[in-house]
């Protein structure tokens, strides 16, 4: 049953949706998440999650060794021409798939008493001076009115070109692949990362005996390689020895792989029209620095007690907005310069 009423509207059902809501639900606050998708369902995700975030998982109840992940504690980078380093993974972090890992988030939202509205779309938030509240209008015509809206809807949505968010009118070179394959002997607790030509590929073990293999690269290796993904990998990156022998060897676990175009590494604000961005849609990390799923969960972890402060009037909504601002910023800010640093230096000749 579809309510037209709740304290917070969750936009995106993601790990950083999922994550606020189950713990706003756990604070007791009706939580509204509207999801595009039916679960479960496969993302573009280099599947590979930062111990840091675990004690909040498990403060969630959520632990995720319920999933069988794989235990990740081995790097190793690679040049385009197959020279190698290798590291330990001081931290470490688990491997498990956006469709098993989302799945187990939503059906304890699900069991804690979280609405969901899916498969749906916002089409519009407006913003209600007067009634100090929001109204979304979903594509389909229906209404939603919340005290607070939080914003977790991923890379780029069309809710972005209503919001007016500078980003979405640049154009953005980079698009994202990512298949999941099985390939015997490939170690469990490593993640690999292969530079090639004006790109690089992630590889790591998720659950089953299955691995990630996810890669970024730009339109124009689509577009010389006749804009085909297998042409591209066969005529680009298999030009480094590693991923030409993951690519003969590998056996592919889905017929196509899933691909998102339009990937954009430029600044977001994590509040755009009182709503406060959480996640991919607050600020995207570059993928070279595996910390993207535990961002999201951060985020949430920022804004789930502040928002608690707000619904129990003890924050105004200025003072919720400006002091979520300062924590995003302060938490994430200097990770994303880093990698939008270190982003120019992949896939060229400076790693070669």
């Amino acid at each position: 049953m579809f309510s037209d009423a709740a304290e917070v509207a969750i936009i995106g059902g993601g790990l950083a949706g999922l994550a606020a809501a189950l713990d706003l639900a756990g604070r007791g606050r009706r939580v509204v998440v509207i999801e595009r998708k039916h679960y479960p369902f496969h993302k573009v995700c280099g599947e590979y999650v930062s111990n840091e975030v675990v004690p909040y998982l498990r403060r969630l109840g959520a632990d995720p060794a319920a999933l069988g992940p794989a235990a990740l504690t081995r790097f190793r980078l690679s040049s385009p021409a197959g020279r190698t380093l290798d590291s330990p993974l001081d931290t470490g972090g688990f491997g498990v798939s956006r469709y098993r890992l989302d799945d187990f988030l939503y059906q304890l939202a699900l069991a804690r008493g979280v609405q969901f509205v899916l498969p749906a779309t916002v089409a519009d938030v407006a913003f209600d001076c007067a009634a100090d509240q929001h109204t979304l209008t979903l594509a389909d015509g229906r209404q939603l009115a919340a005290r607070l809206v939080l914003g977790t809807y991923g890379k780029r949505s069309a809710l972005d070109r209503q919001l007016g968010r500078p980003f979405f009118a640049q154009r953005s070179p980079y698009l994202g692949v990512k298949h999941h394959l099985r390939l015997p002997g490939f170690p469990r607790d490593l993640i690999a990362l292969h530079n090639f030509r004006a790109g690089y590929a992630g590889i790591s073990a998720i659950e089953d005996d299955k691995l990630c293999f996810c890669y970024l690269t730009t339109r124009n290796n689509l577009k010389a390689s006749g804009n085909t993904i297998a042409a591209m990998e066969a005529g680009v990156l298999a030009q480094n020895p590693h991923l030409a022998d993951i690519l003969r060897h590998a056996e592919r676990l889905y017929a196509q792989p899933e691909v998102i175009n339009e990937i954009s590494f430029a600044p977001k604000k994590p509040v755009e029209q009182h709503i406060l961005m959480l996640g991919d849609a607050a600020g995207l990390i570059t993928p070279l620095c595996g910390n993207g799923m535990a961002m999201a969960l951060h985020g949430a972890a920022l804004a789930a007690p502040l928002a608690e402060q707000f619904l129990r009037g003890q924050l105004a909504r200025p003072a919720l907005e400006a002091t979520y601002a300062q924590a995003w910023q302060r938490t994430f800010g200097a990770r994303l310069r880093v990698g939008r640093a270190v982003q120019r230096l992949f896939g060229g000749p400076v790693l070669s």
